[in-house]
């Protein structure tokens, strides 16, 4: 920094604080502050200080700080994007739409609001004012930010094609999962009554599927109709995986719910360089002998089993159980139990009391009917219902059946052994972790991509694309922080990494 003085014709010169900096090779300087009003030997003392010299006294006092904007939350998010190439990710030829989209996913890490309410915060003199300030986007309207999202619509491709090439290769695993998100209004093709997993029953869905790669770092996300079942959202991604990014060999892994065997049968079976990791229901579980006759003892040594089974052939299963799982199940369980022993205690007293005595075959059986299945273990319970009286036994039997299986889970998969053992198969379902940990991220307190407003399906989907951008830098910087603060990620608690990634969003700091 040095300080200039500009001559001004008639009028007295203009005194300005400078900045120099190269750019394509070439020197530029850019104005900081106009020192004009400042008396001569204060200027000159600011001249001396800058030069490396001490500074004359009452310099200190001679300016006085009115406000400042906060910037180092808006450095900490801009500057990983920039590390990350993020502006070249979203288009190598520069426009003021992508500077645009630049500041849209920054702000959505830093502070998630509307598009109103993010127009407002880029304000010159708003708490993301300095990002304003350094990508020099002016007074931002919202409108601007809805033609960016535009822009992003039809630059999804190519992003994603931008990503795969950077995080992806032959032979990569893939992880696939899907989520859904509620939707405000009606006027938007893509909301549909659907699985709320969200718990807000009575309102219209839309569903996405987000597709990673073993660390769980994004590639691409696809949006769906709110009534799609996850199963039909598979043979897309697939194909984007196979013709879009040009992998011709892969591992696809993905729940139990989404590789079901009908669709491995049609949609994976005859599709060469492609494998899969999945998980067996528990229904085909209890059709294993391999497992009826496993030993709990088996697994004190080692926590899996590797059998193959006649119901699945060419297929590799690899037996697992978790005790901690296995407690947690059978603690669950009973409680249900006891809770559905109330419901049915209270029918039980309504038979035998003595005033509007609960009465009739038909009566008694709707009564039971409405609280039986109430917990979701209806089935473990014996019912005898006559006229007159109603009683309950529990079904030891096929408590036991279920108990045999508690912890219990198969991860079956087409890749040969050679390719990889079973310890790692196993480690490879369990990475799906990391997907449930993006859909976290976005759906709740980080990101809140719900609940969507937009009525137009190409903004429903570019909206979602912006957050999956947004969650691709909060990623990384969660990586960074690790490294910063522990030698070992795998050590750093996703406690700590949510503390520090809120802390860096903290914006309190004027």
């Amino acid at each position: 920094m040095y300080i200039e003085r500009v001559p001004n014709r008639s009028s007295p010169p203009a005194v300005l604080l400078r900045e120099s900096y190269r750019e394509n090779g070439k020197v530029k300087k850019r104005t900081l502050a106009n020192l004009s009003k400042l008396p001569d030997e204060v200027v000159e003392g600011l001249r001396l200080l800058l030069r490396g010299g001490v500074a004359i006294e009452d310099l200190s006092e001679a300016f006085e700080i009115v406000e400042s904007l906060p910037w180092g939350h808006v450095r900490a998010v801009l500057g990983t994007a920039r590390k990350l190439e993020l502006e070249a990710l979203l288009s190598p030829a520069a426009c003021p739409q992508r500077d645009r989209i630049l500041a849209m996913i920054v702000a959505r890490v830093l502070d998630p609001a509307s598009k109103l309410a993010t127009a407002r915060g880029l304000g010159q003199e708003a708490h993301l004012g300095a990002l304003c300030q350094e990508l020099d986007l002016g007074d931002v309207r919202v409108d601007q930010l809805y033609d960016a999202l535009d822009w992003l619509y039809l630059q999804q491709g190519a992003i994603e094609d931008r990503l795969a090439r950077r995080h992806l290769g032959q032979g990569s695993l893939v992880l696939y999962d899907v989520t859904s998100s509620y939707f405000e209004g009606r006027a938007c093709p893509l909301a549909a009554f659907g699985h709320s997993r969200d718990g807000k029953k009575g309102t219209l869905q839309v569903v996405f599927g987000l597709l990673c790669n073993r660390e769980g770092c994004p590639i691409a996300v696809e949006v769906f109709r709110g009534n799609t079942g996850d199963p039909k959202t598979l043979k897309p991604q697939i194909d984007k995986v196979r013709e879009r990014f040009g992998l011709e060999r892969v591992v696809f892994v993905a729940d139990r719910g989404m590789l079901t065997s009908a669709r491995i049968r049609e949609e994976l079976a005859d599709v060469d360089g492609v494998d899969w990791i999945s998980a067996l229901r528990t229904s085909d579980i209890r059709k294993l002998e391999a497992v009826k006759d496993l030993q709990l003892s088996l697994f004190d040594e080692r926590g899996f089993v590797e059998v193959t089974d006649l119901e699945f052939p060419g297929e590799r299963l690899v037996v697992c159980r978790n005790p901690l799982l296995a407690d947690e199940r059978s603690r669950k369980r009973e409680q249900l139990l006891q809770a559905t022993e109330r419901e049915l205690d209270k029918v039980v007293r309504a038979t035998e009391r003595a005033k509007r005595r609960l009465e009739g075959k038909d009566a008694i059986g709707l009564r039971v009917g409405k609280v039986r299945n109430k917990f979701k273990v209806g089935k473990h319970f014996v019912l005898e219902i006559t006229d007159t009286s109603f009683s309950y036994r529990r079904d030891e039997d096929k408590i036991a059946q279920e108990a045999a299986l508690d912890g219990i889970y198969v991860v079956r998969t087409s890749v040969p052994e050679s390719a990889m053992s079973a310890e790692q198969v196993v480690g490879s379902y369990k990475g799906l972790s990391v997907v449930e940990r993006a859909f976290r991220s976005s759906r709740t307190a980080d990101l809140h991509v719900r609940p969507i407003y937009h009525y137009l399906p190409e903004r429903v989907r570019a909206h979602i694309f912006l957050c999956m951008l947004a969650y691709y830098v909060e990623w990384h910087m969660r990586a960074r922080l690790a490294t910063l603060l522990f030698d070992d990620e795998d050590k750093v608690l996703p406690a700590v990494r949510n503390r520090a990634i809120l802390a860096v969003r903290n914006r309190a700091l004027a």
